[in-house]
């Protein structure tokens, strides 16, 4: 005897071993015996054997109209063996019996289950709505099946075209989009960007990266609405003071100034003097939100995308030749010592003489020229020389902060590896198209402009934050916890010490017309020096006010994705000025170990990091000579081979040291990832009709 029973949704059959009222011993045709419950068992039969008998049940099941079964059936609820003998015969035999039960299991939208063996059939509304689901399911995957086609034969559908950077960093797994893209590189076996790319839906690499961006960044574009900038109050007091900003030339959002007092009187005041935006554009105003929509200045070589409209940029910025509002910190020295004797801060309108331009005098404005006032260069500006007794001040002052920040660190910073400048040829500030000419130019790090303006801001940043701090008045402060390795610097309304840089607290405050936590901050600091002791009470947020955590949390995330976007960008630059000067070999150190990659080293000269073979054994520090490979600038990737050892390895001297640990466990500019897995199994889609 031989029995068909259901056992977990599948239809099995054996051949009944040993009977008994509540179950069966049944050997199935693998040999493996189960123990089958009576009520399991659909049908009892001699002949034929199990598996003849399911290979015709399913041969019979597929001639079934299923339409024409859904009208024989009855209304009620009834067996599988009655619908087989209404759509057969009276006589259907244990085959037509089986096929029917497979037919009806296999087609939930025609008929319900309602038991063991028994079914209902699905209302006629119901099974229309099912019909029509099925029908588009199946104009879908032929869609699919047409666009993926078109791929591999090497077009891109419009529709992908459309989709195409939803489809490959935030796509939606479902959407048929996507699942051509899926299909189509699994059939051509190639990945999806080289898929695409054949296909033409990338126009140009540069393109690509630039509409990613946007994409994630900027979905609605990056034209600013019709505002109206309000001007700054006409009752600022005017500073005695002549100051002058410290820029690249391409800065157009000058938002801090320098000025000095006093020299030669044995007491000297530094004047810090921001852009005070905070004084004109009002928390929750449409300027505001714009700022608030943006949280920074995004910057990439040849082009940025402003926190604010220009025109509202030229009426706060820090122009030369006009008397502009600014928050001013003024800090008086002992001028031998350099023991501070008092700080204050200022709401006033401070007069700017001159925006010098770093770029232009760095090869003047040396540690030499600055400590010997005898030394003449060539073609220097008046008005550089007019203030080179103050810039001198300045210079020595800078480097006693940065002596005495150091201390608080523990070690020095290493300026060992250089900053770099890109300059794209003919690109005048317009948007670029990926095929300009690009010069990288090196410029030492901590070169005494960028010293003198790096510790000023310092001073404000930490001054500030304390202030606020002592006021009880809240701010958005960084901070580091320690020096260790992996411990990060954060954001957060606590005024906690920055084992980095060396200070107690630190508030980003002077950069108010490029990042918005300092706008944010400067409304709080100008709180606090106009009402004094009650600025808690007028400050426009308010201690453990919700909505600044809000700001510190979106300001993360897109400050994050556009030093990201900034750093690729420079990446893919470096990788056009790798093509446009005909350059197959760089020499540079390993910084670390890269597991299936290779190992990562530093280009000397370019900043570029890359991962190479051949070097699996050197230490960290080490100086090779990397042959370059192929260039792929749609994911950013380059290789390289190690061909050379160029240090001595018994040499245990440190001439070229790598820069701190830390900075080099930063993430790196590399190749890019995608979102679209195509080895990852079909989901269910939306459509499919429940049983």
């Amino acid at each position: 005897m031989h029995a068909l029973f259901e056992d977990a949704g599948k239809f099995l059959a054996g051949r009944i071993l040993s009977e008994a009222d509540a179950s069966s011993q049944i050997e199935l045709g693998s040999g493996k015996r189960v123990k089958v419950k009576a009520a399991n068992i659909l049908l009892k039969f001699e002949k034929p054997e199990p598996a003849a008998l399911m290979e015709q049940a399913e041969s019979v099941a597929a001639t079934i109209e299923l339409d024409l079964a859904w009208e024989f059936a009855p209304d009620e609820e009834f067996g599988f063996a009655d619908i087989a003998r209404d759509y057969f015969s009276d006589s259907a035999p244990l085959t037509q019996q089986a096929g029917m039960l497979f037919a009806l299991y296999g087609a939930p939208h025609y008929f319900r289950r309602a038991g063991k063996g028994r079914f209902k059939k699905a209302p006629a509304e119901i099974l229309q709505q099912a019909l029509v689901a099925i029908e588009k399911k199946k104009q879908l995957q032929a869609q699919i099946e047409s666009w993926a086609q078109e791929l591999v034969a090497g077009t891109t559908p419009q529709a992908i075209r459309d989709e195409l950077y939803k489809i490959l960093f935030k796509p939606d797994k479902n959407a048929p989009e996507y699942k051509a893209v899926v299909e189509a590189s699994r059939n051509a076996h190639k990945a999806p960007l080289e898929l695409l790319q054949a296909a033409g839906a990338i126009d140009s690499a540069y393109q690509f990266h630039w509409k990613r961006f946007l994409f994630e960044n900027f979905p609605k574009g990056t034209r600013f609405p019709d505002v109206t900038a309000p001007q700054p109050p006409s009752d600022l007091p005017l500073a005695d003071v002549q100051a002058y900003s410290i820029d690249d030339s391409m800065t157009t959002e000058i938002d801090d100034a320098l000025s000095v007092q006093g020299l030669g009187s044995g007491t000297v005041t530094l004047g810090i003097h921001i852009a005070a935006p905070g004084l004109a554009i009002q928390p929750g105003s449409d300027l505001d939100k714009l700022g608030r929509a943006r949280l920074s200045t995004v910057y990439m070589p040849g082009y940025k995308i402003t926190m604010l409209p220009d025109e509202v940029v030229q009426i706060y910025t820090l122009d030369e030749g006009r008397a502009n509002p600014a928050v001013s910190l003024y800090v008086t020295y002992d001028e031998a010592t350099l023991e501070v004797k008092d700080k204050v801060t200022k709401l006033e309108r401070v007069p700017v003489a001159v925006n010098f331009r770093h770029d232009k005098l760095d090869h003047i404005v040396t540690e030499e020229w600055l400590a010997n006032p005898q030394l003449q260069v060539q073609d220097t500006p008046a008005n550089l020389l007019e203030r080179r007794q103050e810039l001198m001040f300045l210079h020595r002052l800078a480097k006693h902060l940065k002596a005495g920040r150091e201390q608080v660190r523990g070690k020095p910073e290493n300026f060992s590896r250089p900053d770099y400048t890109f300059r794209l040829e003919g690109n005048d500030d317009a948007e670029p198209q990926g095929n300009e000419i690009v010069s990288i130019t090196t410029r030492k790090r901590g070169a005494p402009l960028d010293l003198i303006v790096a510790e000023a801001a310092i001073v404000a940043n930490s001054t500030w934050g304390s202030w606020m701090a002592e006021m009880g008045v809240p701010g958005i402060y960084r901070s580091q916890a320690s020096m260790a390795p992996g411990v990060k610097v954060r954001m957060s309304t606590k005024a906690l010490p920055h084992a980095g840089i060396g200070v107690k607290s630190y508030s980003w405050a002077t950069s108010p017309l490029r990042r918005y936590v300092d706008l944010v901050n400067q409304w709080q600091i100008i709180a606090c020096a106009r009402h004094g002791a009650t600025a808690a009470l007028a400050a426009p947020f308010k201690p453990k006010d919700a909505e600044l955590f809000g700001i510190i949390s979106s300001f993360d995330g897109a400050y994050s994705a556009y030093n990201g976007y900034q750093a690729g960008m420079e990446r893919f630059w470096t990788l056009k000025y790798l093509e446009q000067n005909a350059i197959t070999e760089i020499d540079g150190a390993v910084i670390k170990d890269n597991g299936p990659n290779g190992v990562l080293v530093r280009a000397d000269t370019l900043p570029l990091v890359i991962s190479v073979a051949g070097a699996q054994a050197l230490p960290r520090g080490a100086r090779v000579r990397v042959k370059l490979g192929e260039i792929d600038e749609i994911t950013l990737d380059i290789h390289g081979t190690v061909t050379e050892r160029l240090d001595d390895p018994n040499d245990d001297s440190d001439d070229a040291p790598l820069d701190d640990a830390a900075e080099d466990d930063d993430a790196e500019a590399g190749p890019i990832a995608i979102a679209v897995d195509v080895n990852e199994t079909d989901s269910p889609s939306a459509d499919t009709p429940a049983p």
